[in-house]
């Protein structure tokens, strides 16, 4: 299942796509952001079970912001699980 979800505008990406196949993370793309980093995360979480990926990244801040990149994609793969 592919899921695209719109970032909240407090980060600097502005969208994440995701794919989940039988509970696994097979895709994942940061549009935005600090391009090293994000494809990092992307990289490091495709092939984990998603709700794992989720559990580790929830609740990460960028510096005094209450989200951040990493925090947006757990939540992107929240709602893609809910969908």
């Amino acid at each position: 299942m592919k899921y695209s979800y719109k970032t909240d505008r407090m980060v600097c990406s502005s969208r994440i796509d995701v794919e989940i196949e039988d509970g696994i993370l097979t895709n994942c793309e940061i549009i935005g952001g600090c391009n090293g980093n994000t494809k990092g995360v992307a990289k490091l979480a495709i092939g984990r079970p998603a709700e794992e990926v989720r559990d580790m990244l929830r609740g990460i801040r960028c510096g005094r912001k209450p989200t951040s990149c990493p925090d947006q994609l757990s939540k992107a793969i929240d709602e893609a699980l809910k969908a």
